[in-house]
């Protein structure tokens, strides 16, 4: 078996990929790195459904609780630590299992993704927050049009990212055509899929079952003051909800239904991107004989 080689398990939040990988590392010999924008921050156990000590089995995972939960986290981080971690596994000659729904996270570690610091123009930066939304979009149009395929127009945190890339020099569209894009690694990406109204009830029950083991509790502790709020953690399904409890304007059974709906409409994107971002060998999540099969084939060719 070749150790130069790297297996990436994705898919829709909720269908199964973390008890997934830790069979398969026991089976292949691995270890496994979390590819969760989420499950990277401390203290936010119960809401990111992060894998606990018992369901670990005893297999070392990577890029768990790294970050203290009013830390700001990146993709640029990630890349960095993730690429450390898969060269430690290796080291070790094991393995490399990434395991995880965050797909921009997971192509800039395997791929050749280049990020370039800026140095931040404050004057120009506090212009931009002065805008309104629709002024941002129609400044964006004129700077990088294209950009705004990526972005949605609401999304007011990237399209301001995307103005201050353009005003730096090169814009956000021009340097990722500049790149090609190509996986750093031998890669074998195994996609997980399963009937909608099934995944969808998974979901609904995953989140259930969140309650019912204390998520109120955690986000309380962790985020009832409004200074929170603002937080990059804070901005995760699961936590976010949580706001308009904390104003007064919801109950916690409405926050309860908007989670679920904000996890069934993430699952949604997460299937659209990674059918358009990379080659993914899909599996039914049920046929795990077959997925042992094909991975057992993959890496003893």
């Amino acid at each position: 078996m070749d150790r130069k080689k790297i297996l990436a398990i994705v898919g829709p939040t909720g269908i199964g990929k973390t008890s997934l990988s830790i069979r398969l590392a026991k089976l292949f010999d691995g270890e496994i790195i979390s590819c969760d924008s989420m499950q990277v921050y401390k203290q936010m156990n119960i809401g990111t459904a992060k894998v606990t000590e018992r369901e670990k089995e005893g297999i070392p995972h990577y890029l768990l609780d790294e970050q203290e939960y009013d830390e700001p986290y990146n993709v640029m981080i990630f890349q960095t630590k993730c690429r450390d971690a898969i060269q430690t596994i290796q080291n070790k000659n094991k393995l490399p299992i990434l395991c995880g729904g965050t797909g921009l996270y997971l192509k800039a570690a395997l791929y050749d993704y280049e990020f370039e610091e800026e140095q931040e123009d404050t004057e120009y930066t506090a212009y931009l927050h002065s805008l309104s939304n629709e002024q941002l979009v129609e400044l964006l149009k004129q700077k990088d049009e294209k950009a705004l395929e990526k972005i949605h127009p609401n999304n007011r945190k990237r399209v301001i990212r995307a103005l201050q890339i353009a005003h730096s020099g090169k814009n956000k569209t021009q340097r990722e055509e500049e790149q090609c894009h190509e996986p750093l690694y031998d890669i074998f990406f195994l996609g997980l899929d399963i009937d909608r109204d099934i995944l969808h009830e998974r979901i609904n029950k995953r989140v259930d079952l969140m309650f019912k083991e204390g998520l109120v509790k955690e986000v309380e502790e962790l985020f009832s003051d409004p200074q929170t709020w603002g937080y990059t953690s804070f901005q995760g399904i699961g936590y976010k909800e949580f706001k308009e409890y904390f104003e007064h304007t919801r109950t916690l059974e409405e926050v309860k239904d908007k989670i679920k709906v904000h996890s069934r409409q993430y699952a949604k994107r997460q299937y659209t991107w990674f059918k358009n971002q990379m080659k993914v060998h899909w599996f039914d999540r049920e046929d795990e004989e077959q997925i042992v099969k094909s991975v057992k084939e993959w890496l003893y060719e």
